[in-house]
């Protein structure tokens, strides 16, 4: 069994046709097809169902894609670890975050990163919190940027604070609170909302201070992107609640302080125990590993 039949296999895996696993691969599809056939009489089980439409995993296959992605990243570890150890950074970087991001500049610190060491593949993942420091913990991911509730702090992962800020509210500049410069969350809960969905951790923060508040508002829009929450305002067709950093960059809304608004804190997390190279190197960029950061303990939450 090669790494090579392993990588094939994924691609295809991926892709769900030869065609274009071969074309990812810059190889001939006869040369991978062949491959992949050595590769299933070695194994005694055919991995991919093939018709003439379509290309699906068989359940051998589907089986044998998790340990092959473990295999393949323990070998582009190694090779990394290898080039760290001579002074070059290589292989693979994976960067996760929350939409609202706004204590880094992610975009320009991957700029900057990608100019000192080219030779490293960057990924970028934007999630719910909780899903990414789900990841991180897995070894999905090297690195993530989250915003939490004041109340709620990462667990499982290693932590640095970046910042802290407040919820603001946004409303079409047609809506009757406009022209105010403030507003409370008794005056809030009257309107309808967008927000993210239910469970979310940025959608908590939210929840949790009208209901410590004792009141109960309305969500008539869940949307996973930010972007949509502002569209959707930018309609007068609800209001919403978006992290104060966060909300410079919109156009097309109004923009009200709230008296009594959650807080919220923005973590970069890792994961000390597979820590690669160049996750190291992004860390050292950001500044983050330093004795500020905190060390995982427990569950996950986030």
């Amino acid at each position: 069994m090669e790494l090579q039949q392993m990588r094939y296999v994924l691609a295809v895996a991926e892709t769900n046709s030869f065609t274009r696993a071969a074309e990812r691969c810059r190889v001939v599809q006869s040369a991978l097809s062949h491959q992949i056939a050595r590769l299933e009489r070695e194994l005694g089980a055919r991995l991919f169902e093939r018709t003439s439409r379509r290309v699906r995993l068989t359940p051998a296959g589907a089986a044998f894609l998790p340990a092959a992605r473990q295999c393949l990243e323990a070998a582009d570890r190694a090779a990394a670890e290898v080039s760290a150890a001579v002074g070059e950074v290589r292989g693979r970087l994976s960067v996760g975050l929350v939409p609202t991001v706004a204590a880094v500049d992610i975009p320009g610190a991957l700029g900057e990163f990608r100019q000192r060491y080219p030779h490293v593949r960057i990924g970028l993942c934007v999630n719910a919190g909780e899903n990414l420091v789900e990841k991180i913990r897995h070894g999905a991911l090297d690195v993530a940027f989250l915003g939490l509730p004041a109340t709620v702090r990462p667990e499982g992962v290693a932590a640095r604070e970046l910042a802290r800020d407040r919820l603001v509210a946004i409303v079409a500049p047609g809506h009757p609170l406009a022209g105010a410069s403030s507003v409370d969350l008794h005056r809030l809960s009257s309107e309808v909302f967008v927000d993210l969905p239910a469970g979310t951790a940025a959608r908590s923060q939210t929840d949790q201070a009208f209901a410590a508040a004792g009141l109960v508002r309305e969500v008539a829009f869940e949307v996973t992107a930010a972007d949509y929450i502002t569209r959707l305002v930018e309609q007068n067709l609800c209001v919403a609640m978006l992290p104060a950093a966060y909300v410079p960059q919109l156009t097309g809304i109004a923009t009200l302080e709230v008296e009594d608004a959650p807080g919220r804190v923005e973590y970069v997390v890792w994961n000390t125990s597979s820590r690669t190279p160049a996750a190291s190197a992004f860390l050292a960029l950001l500044a983050a590993d330093s004795p500020q950061a905190t060390e995982p303990a427990g569950r996950a939450v986030g």
